[in-house]
């Protein structure tokens, strides 16, 4: 073989090579990821509730074929937490958040610290406070105080805690809300704050104007739709689960909401279906997270 016939095929088997090793090492693309919606997102594990119930390692599985990278869990399934932690990180699924009981927070905080330690979790929160009737003054400071208490102690071991917004915290209060109430008594570095964008629009509420009036309050948002045919105003914090349904196919202005939520800097994002269709619904979201232009 002449010389530069030997230098050409030299050479074009390292272009080759370096094309191989490019193609390999590009990044995997993220599920939910577009043009505009950046993440990161997740997946509030409790929309496959159902499932996890009655196989843990097969549900993890589904969340992995989802192509989501982080979960939010809500409860380990009879499966201990550091356990609960490897199955999900062994799938390619880190936990990043969690939701624990408020009488936790309240009368046991070290079996908190404790369990989330063991799932690794950066984020750590509250999603009810108990009440009955009406969301009244005293329990809402209450919960002011069990909150700033566990934000300190987990803040000590490396952790945010942050409250779930549940709608019924807009209860008229003075000027404003118990929101509000809520939001002044507690601690602004220790207390932080994870927006449920449905559980906002429901009570009548806007989204954006609140990321926009507690600004670096917002952490974590849970991105779910609302049916159209749905009515809002209500205080109740609760309505039928089906009223759930994939994103840009409900009521709530996904593009506004998802670039405030942008500006806002929030943290990360987990989509939360609770309807009896999450399965069939959360890859419809994902798509949608892709395709979304604001």
């Amino acid at each position: 073989m002449k010389p530069n016939a030997r230098f050409l095929t030299s050479l074009t088997l390292f272009a080759g090579l370096f094309l191989a090793s490019t193609i390999i090492a590009a990044p995997e693309k993220e599920a939910g990821i577009g043009p505009s919606f950046k993440g990161p997102i997740g997946l509030q594990l409790y929309s496959l509730r159902a499932q996890f119930g009655k196989d843990v390692p097969g549900t993890i599985a589904k969340v992995k074929k989802f192509g989501i990278k982080y979960a939010e869990t809500a409860g380990t399934y009879g499966v201990p937490p550091a356990e609960f932690k490897e199955q999900l990180l062994a799938s390619g699924i880190t936990p990043v958040s969690g939701h624990f009981g408020y009488d936790l927070f309240k009368d046991h905080l070290d079996d908190v610290v404790r369990d989330a330690q063991a799932l690794g979790l950066k984020y750590v929160g509250c999603a009810w406070i108990p009440h009955t009737g009406n969301f009244d003054e005293s329990k809402c400071r209450e919960a002011a105080a069990v909150f700033n208490h566990a934000g300190e102690v987990l803040a000590q071991h490396g952790m945010q805690f942050f409250y779930h917004v549940h709608g019924y915290e807009f209860q008229h209060y003075h000027d404003g809300t118990l929101l509000d109430l809520l939001m002044n008594e507690t601690d602004k570095k220790n207390v932080h704050y994870e927006m449920d964008i449905f559980w906002i629009v429901f009570p009548g509420q806007d989204p954006v104007q609140l990321l926009e009036k507690y600004p670096g309050r917002w952490e974590l948002m849970h991105l779910k739709d609302m049916d159209k045919d749905l009515a809002t105003g209500s205080l109740s914090g609760g309505t039928d689960v089906k009223n759930d349904v994939a994103l840009g196919t409900g009521q709530i202005k996904m593009r506004e909401v998802l670039a405030a939520g942008q500006k806002a800097g929030i943290k990360f994002y987990f989509i939360e279906d609770e309807s009896p269709n999450s399965e069939q619904q959360i890859p419809v979201s994902l798509k949608y997270l892709e395709k979304v232009e604001f």
